[in-house]
């Protein structure tokens, strides 16, 4: 068990958390969410020792282990790699450590002999003597194949240092586990396991992420900060997403009966549980479920961005046609001899294992790149709005945010300021902040201001390539929800599992062999056996 008392951070005059009294139990795992910049990895970073609070404290029970996910990739550069997993469990790699000294002594003593047999003891019953196969087995459950495992660190590509760091922390069962954005940089299939891992995890596991799928997967509860607190919720993201949601439509409902109200949310928690029972997630996971409580069910403070894409007009049956389209950069193909036809309704999720074949997919159709051979056509009834992955070309002016998107206006109402300011109200940009310089914003902000030119552009294709970059769970959540109920058609590449699943209904593979066309949802394509092996083949030079 971890348990805070009394915690307070402060920043200069800036309070992030004004004494924060939590317990996290054995078995569960707490998802931490929050607005940006309410303090979710500073939260971490001080359970873990890694900073001081101002003032209170951490106590870990006696005798229990924690274990943090390094967000330094170049911090175990000059070790091996099955090394750097092991050491992912500090007090066996140090008894391991001191053993192999002491053998290494050219004068081995007799008092040297005793104490190598009290270490041996310790770390048989640590299970050390098979630390090498453990973190062996972890690493080619990662995807770090058995030729790496005695490479350096310094010598691997980003992903797979990623890969290895998290194989470290999981290393040896710890009994606290805490994660900042685990999923960074993984594949759907190594995102798959590691839901499978944690949601069979005994111990207690903290993680903070942005992916709702992975939450939705493991979490036994939500953690969430707000005004300086940390609130446990019983059940995962979405629960606690519709149950929230729910309860502030009650509040606004003030002639309803208390009993009516009281049955409405029995009715939801019954749902809810019927389909938690129903997932594929491990039992121990499920026990969630019985601790469902309608006491627990408060309206959030959270504030979600008002995304609401329209149609100037609807499109004719001739949208997208694309012929032998093939890219490539510099020697590398990104993708060959492409065909495509777009339907009306049409949400296609379209990615590829290298994610520059998508952003160069959607640079050629838009104009911006030209084709090694090839071509497109769009129908004379499309209207195109595009949110690239880079938008810094958007934002070299110093132009205040009504200026900026005034530009997009399309009619003398549009440009007025009390309209654009209503606008970028519904943004999150309010009162002043609509009047902040657009060189001066975050990753975020630019976003939440394409996505504001999107919705000005009325268009009945929109293009999206990984939008969610940037941005926090609410405005995520906001931006999916938008694109679900959206009539017109929409291309989406995304590295978000939920978006990808809950908007798609075709998926577009681009491969340096071509392309896989289905029209089936996410989860169904990643999961089907025959395009599992049609994948294979498509990537094999």
């Amino acid at each position: 068990m971890l348990s805070v008392s009394n915690l307070s951070i402060q920043f200069g005059k800036r309070v992030l958390f004004d004494e924060v009294n939590v317990t996290f139990t054995t078995g569960n795992c707490y998802g931490i969410i929050g607005a940006n910049g309410a303090g979710k990895s500073t939260f971490l970073k001080a359970i873990s020792g890694q900073i001081e609070p101002n003032s209170g404290n951490v106590h870990l029970e006696t005798g229990k282990r924690m274990s943090v996910l390094e967000q330094n990739h170049f911090a175990f550069d000059e070790h091996p790699v099955l090394q750097t997993v092991i050491m992912g469990n500090a007090p066996l790699y140090a008894i391991k450590k001191e053993m192999d000294d002491l053998y290494a002594k050219p004068d081995f003593s007799d008092a040297d002999s005793d104490r190598v047999g009290e270490l041996q003891i310790k770390f048989e019953e640590m299970n050390g003597w098979n630390a090498d196969s453990d973190a062996a087995a972890m690493l080619s459950n990662l995807g770090i194949s058995e030729e790496l495992h005695y490479s350096l660190m310094g010598d691997l590509d980003g992903k797979q240092r990623v890969r290895v760091l998290l194989a470290q922390a999981l290393f040896g069962s710890p009994d606290v586990l805490i994660m900042d954005e685990p999923t960074n940089d993984l594949d759907y299939e190594t995102i798959s396991w590691l839901e499978d891992f944690l949601a069979n995890y005994e111990n207690t596991v903290i993680v903070v992420s942005h992916d709702r799928h992975f939450l939705d997967a493991v979490c036994t509860h939500i953690s969430d900060i707000d005004f300086g607190k940390i609130n446990h919720f019983s059940g995962n993201y979405t629960f606690w997403y519709e149950s929230s949601q729910l309860a502030a439509r009650q509040r606004a409902q003030q002639n309803k009966k208390a009993e009516e109200k009281k049955k409405e949310l029995e009715t939801f928690i019954a749902r809810f549980s019927a389909n938690v029972a129903k997932s594929k997630q491990a039992t121990s996971r499920k026990k969630m479920i019985d601790k469902l409580n309608i006491s627990e069910i408060k309206p959030s403070s959270r504030r979600y961005p008002a995304i609401i894409f329209e149609q100037e007009r609807e499109a004719g049956d001739q949208l997208l046609n694309v012929n032998n389209l093939t890219a490539q950069l510099d020697s590398t193909v990104l993708f060959k001899n492409v065909d495509l036809n777009l339907v009306k309704g049409d949400k296609v999720i379209v990615f590829s294992k290298d994610p520059r074949a998508t952003t160069a997919f959607y640079q050629i159709i838009n104009g911006n790149d030209e084709a090694v051979s090839g071509n497109y056509s769009w129908g004379i009834t499309t209207n195109q709005s595009y949110l690239p992955l880079d938008n810094s070309a958007f934002f070299n002016n110093e132009w205040s945010l009504v200026d900026w998107l005034r530009q997009y206006a399309k009619t003398q109402e549009e440009r007025e300021e009390v309209f654009l300011r209503g606008f970028l109200g519904k943004m999150l940009f309010s009162g002043e902040e609509a009047l902040k310089s657009s060189n001066v914003l975050s990753g975020g902000e630019k976003v939440r201001c394409m996505v504001s030119r999107m919705m000005m552009q009325r268009a009945n294709v929109v293009m999206l390539d990984e939008p969610t970059n940037h941005l926090d769970l609410e405005a995520i959540t906001a931006f999916n929800n938008a694109l679900v109920k959206f009539k017109g058609t929409v291309l989406l590449t995304t590295h978000d599992h939920a978006f990808a699943q809950s908007v798609g209904n075709r998926i577009v593979e681009l491969t340096p062999n071509g392309v896989i066309d289905r029209h089936m949802t996410f989860d169904d394509y990643m999961s089907d056996d025959k395009i599992k092996d049609l994948r294979k083949n498509m990537y094999d030079y």
